[in-house]
């Protein structure tokens, strides 16, 4: 019965209707229906499931999460912050207006918010409640259809195009590596090394190739600038252009010798203790093997390193340098690419067992003593482990590839198992309370959208990319997402929703339960 409801309700979650699907989120409709036949799946199925995928969200997240808050990102995630909260206060009157038992509208605003977390959060604090799930299944569907409309009409009625708004986009400029063949003119920095430039340092930008002749070949260890030269410049682009004026000139035609340098580049995966969690200017691989690190790719994310960054497990380095030293090279880093493929099982135990643990912890807020739960506790410790990689022994890594079948495996277990148990008496809540519930559930999912536009128009003085990505974030909703994505390649909304969906999710994971505690 477990295995037919995931597997029919993954099917209708692929139905297209007007250009929107459901996806995971239809297994729990499918469970309702097996539920009101008084169906069954096995028990505890639930809990292992949540557990799992809020686990991999946090490890997903994590890389993120406490960026966001520290750097540019802080608008976004205070815009993130706003639209939960005014979900929260929203479903609050919502259910006081319409007297709704406080676990119906709690239910309501995880599914308005289109968070499973949330709804995990719920059961786990009041698992006896088939309530919880109902409100959820009725607030879900006006959660993502609100959102998708919202970023695809808002534009239209602002007669602005989505495909323009994405012209100069500075997120996108400021992030993308780009490489520049440069003549050295500055007589300031002659007989000066690349690392004693404090520009060159600061902007994070590389000089690994210098020209001899048609050919560019590996930056020697002992090399010294000189007039004339030309060398290549690696960096991010926003920065770049700052480097190479205080450099000299860009070399024009140099469009062939580039396309050569980057075949003869090296890819090199960081496996071994000799390089994890040593910087790059410790390592002194320029000195001792005549090699560059121009870039470095870190949980999906490529950068431009600096002397001071540090080599994380599972860092894939680009490397440029003498051909002869790469075997040398490859064994101190201990490249071995297939150890990106490998799930390290007891660091996944272990990171489980202390986030079930966590979230047994009673908490006091305002004097409400409340519980992380098996959604709040493992998504704390994910989110930790996956921002800092490595506690100790404890490893925050998974392949992205089993990362995603484990946190989709354990989502649709979890919402197989809540189906079914709330489908019961799905049918009788929706008799009692009437076509009211779905006028409720509307308005929790309407009231934070349009406060997050309002806020980031005409407070924050955003870009429309910018706000409509931060405010998909801030409602958790990749489907709205993926409906500007759809429209525009612009990076612009995707670095918005990034920064703004942490806070939200774990914010509105610990809002639904103290919600519940507030309507009593």
């Amino acid at each position: 019965m477990l295995a037919g409801v995931v597997a029919i309700g993954l099917l209708v979650g692929r139905i297209s209707l007007l250009g929107l699907t459901i996806g995971s989120a239809a297994v729990l409709f499918v469970g309702l229906v097996a539920g009101h036949f008084q169906m069954q799946v096995p028990a505890g199925t639930g809990e292992i499931g949540l557990a799992a995928f809020v686990y991999c969200v946090g490890l997903g997240a994590g890389p993120t999460f406490f960026r966001s808050l520290v750097q540019d990102g802080r608008t976004l995630a205070l815009l993130g912050a706003v639209i939960v909260t005014s979900g929260a206060t929203t479903a609050w009157v919502v259910g006081k207006v319409l007297g709704l038992p406080a676990e119906l509208a709690s239910g309501i605003f995880a599914g308005a918010m289109t968070s499973t977390p949330a709804l995990g959060a719920l059961t786990t604090t009041l698992p006896n409640s088939p309530d919880v799930a109902v409100g959820f299944g009725v607030g879900y569907p006006f959660g993502i259809i609100a959102v998708v409309a919202f970023v695809q009409v808002l534009p239209k009625l602002l007669g602005r195009d989505l495909k323009s708004a994405a012209a100069g986009d500075p997120a996108a400029a400021a992030s993308q590596i780009v490489r520049k063949l440069v003549e050295i003119r500055n007589p300031a920095i002659v007989g000066k090394r690349p690392g004693s430039v404090a520009m060159i340092e600061a902007t994070n930008c590389q000089t690994p190739r210098v020209r001899d002749g048609d050919i560019l070949r590996p930056t020697p260890h002992d090399f010294q600038f000189e007039l004339g030269q030309q060398v290549l410049l690696v960096g991010p682009e926003g920065r770049l252009t700052v480097v190479l004026d205080m450099l000299g000139a860009e070399v024009e035609g140099a469009d062939q010798l580039l396309l050569d340098a980057e075949r003869q580049r090296r890819q090199i995966v960081a496996t071994s203790p000799e390089v994890i969690g040593r910087s790059l200017k410790e390592l002194r691989l320029l000195s001792k093997y005549g090699v560059t690190i121009t870039r470095i790719r870190r949980h999906e994310v490529e950068f431009v390193p600096s002397a001071m960054t540090k080599i994380e497990f599972g860092d894939q380095l680009t490397a440029v340098g003498t051909p002869e030293n790469w075997p040398e090279v490859e064994r101190l880093a201990g490249h071995r690419p297939t150890a990106l493929d490998q799930s390290n099982i007891l660091a996944l135990a272990v990171g489980l067992l202390l986030g079930i643990a966590l979230g047994m912890l009673p908490i006091s807020i305002a004097g409400l003593s409340i519980q992380l739960g098996l959604a709040g506790g493992p998504l704390m410790v994910g989110l930790i482990l996956g921002h800092f990689g490595r506690l100790g022994p404890l490893v925050g890594h998974l392949p992205r590839s089993a990362r995603m079948l484990l946190m989709e495996t354990g989502l649709v277990l979890f919402l197989a198992s809540a189906g079914v148990a709330a489908g019961g008496d799905f049918v009788a809540v929706l008799q009692q309370q009437g076509a009211w519930l779905c006028v409720g559930a509307a308005t929790v999912a309407i009231v934070p959208l349009t406060v997050g536009f309002l806020l980031a128009e005409y407070v924050m003085k955003l870009r429309l990319l910018k706000s409509l990505g931060a405010i998909c974030g801030g409602m958790t909703s990749t489907p709205g997402l993926a409906a500007i994505t759809s429209t525009t390649d612009a990076a612009e909304p995707v670095v918005a929703y990034v920064a703004a969906y942490p806070i939200a999710l774990g914010l509105v994971t610990i809002l639904a339960p103290m919600l519940v505690e507030f309507l009593r």
